[in-house]
């Protein structure tokens, strides 16, 4: 399996931010259930604006990821370019009979969400700089940490569906399960983890085009039910470097939140109904 990732500077300091894009990349290889094998850097750095300290930053920081992932960096290309831009091309292996993939949820399988939302609003609050520092922190944290437990427990659990949380959303993601399976995902919107100052950020006003767009795509597949607009902004919010969402057989739920620290229930997955999502 291979996968390619990359993007702009979402935080200001240049390891972090090679962290974080690292970490995204590698999660394209995790949410399918693969083992990422090897990774290209993928670098655009204007010349002669910033030190070349800032990219040996950048790509040691990428390098610890893709170590800790247990693959290895081997080249890369860098191009001239006015805006940084950081991530990865990954190659990866998996067993074709242990796949997660986006079309195997079956009715009666739990939600588990393994990483909060919020990233999208707190990475604009942070840029404007009107974020708590505690929460950056917590935020940079929650975008470096890896998927990989989270994907090899889901295939220890039985699990056959699952899907990264990225730029879709949480919502948006859950529409390609709940379309590939052709099912219903119920999601219970109480459950769902939210890092803390997102939802401060979203009563301030801070939106992000992204989101938006989201909520336009998303509106005719979701009954949308009673949930409060912030919940629904937070739902349809983009993640950078999100986490998983597994569909787990009821029976290994338990032992998959005790496995997966940080992992949460947040729904169950229903028969087809009148829309591919559900909120309750």
């Amino acid at each position: 399996m291979q996968t390619v990732d990359f993007f702009a500077p979402i935080v200001d300091d240049p390891r972090r931010f090679g962290e974080i894009a690292a970490a995204n990349a590698l999660s394209d290889v995790f949410a399918m259930g693969g083992e990422p094998l090897t990774a290209l850097n993928i670098v655009g750095f204007p010349s002669g604006t910033l030190p070349l300290e800032v990219l040996g930053e950048i790509l040691a920081g990428g390098q610890s990821k893709v170590q800790e992932a247990g693959a290895v960096v081997v080249g890369g290309h860098t191009v001239v370019d006015e805006e940084v831009k950081y991530g990865l091309a990954v190659t990866g292996r998996a067993d074709p009979r242990h796949l997660l993939t986006n079309t195997g949820a079956r009715a009666g399988e739990r939600l588990v969400l393994t990483k909060p939302l919020g990233t999208g609003i707190l990475a604009t609050a942070a840029r404007r700089r009107e974020i708590d520092p505690a929460h950056e922190a917590l935020m940079i944290s929650t975008m470096s940490a890896l998927n990989a437990l989270a994907a090899r427990t889901a295939l220890a659990v039985g699990a056959r569906a699952a899907t990264d949380v990225t730029g879709f959303g949480l919502l948006g993601h859950a529409s390609h399960i709940a379309r590939g399976s052709g099912v219903t995902l119920l999601i219970d919107v109480r459950a769902v983890p939210i890092l803390p100052g997102a939802r401060e950020g979203w009563r301030q006003g801070i939106r992000t085009g992204g989101a938006v767009r989201n909520a336009e795509w998303l509106a005719p597949q979701v009954a949308w039910g009673t949930s409060a607009e912030e919940d629904r902004g937070l739902l349809v919010d983009p993640q950078t470097s999100g986490g998983l969402l597994v569909a787990v057989p009821p029976d290994r739920v338990a032992e998959y939140l005790a496995r997966v620290p940080g992992a949460v229930e947040i729904g169950e997955v229903l028969p087809p109904g009148d829309h591919g999502l559900v909120l309750a």
